[in-house]
């Protein structure tokens, strides 16, 4: 699986094990045109066989949905225009403060945090719904 954490700027980007069990921060993508963003994230997609998408849904805190969620959900729609794999969102909320936490107690730079901080979100909400997943098949 794929993680995404789609920003006005950058798209951070994390994968998942064949397991999907562990989420693995990728890469950030920087922003352009949708047709260059979706071309850069389809290559990633059939590179590492990729079955299926989270993408983060930035949520406000009081649970509505906002003018971001609205652009991530009509990102989604186009880019399930050019692919069958299917696509799912994940209630992004404190995922990139979770992600700034984690940089802090590794004492990373503020540089470097600036470059990592997209993809490390992306590797926390892909982490939760791979969490999710793995409950629900103890469940079963």
């Amino acid at each position: 699986m794929i993680g995404l954490d789609l920003g006005e700027k950058t798209i951070g980007i994390a994968v998942s094990d064949n397991l999907l069990s562990v989420a693995s921060p990728l890469k950030t993508i920087r922003r352009t045109k949708f047709k260059n963003d979706a071309a850069e994230l389809m290559k990633i997609i059939e590179e590492r066989q990729i079955q299926g998408v989270i993408l983060g849904l930035p949520i406000n805190m009081d649970g509505s949905e906002g003018p971001r969620c609205q652009s991530t959900r009509a990102f989604a729609r186009n880019l399930d225009k050019i692919t069958d794999i299917l696509i799912s969102f994940w209630d992004e909320r404190l995922s990139t403060i979770a992600a700034e936490r984690v940089l802090l107690e590794a004492d990373t730079s503020r540089k470097r945090r600036n470059q990592v901080i997209d993809h490390v979100a992306a590797g926390y909400i892909l982490q939760g719904a791979l969490d999710r997943i793995q409950n629900i098949k103890a469940q079963k």
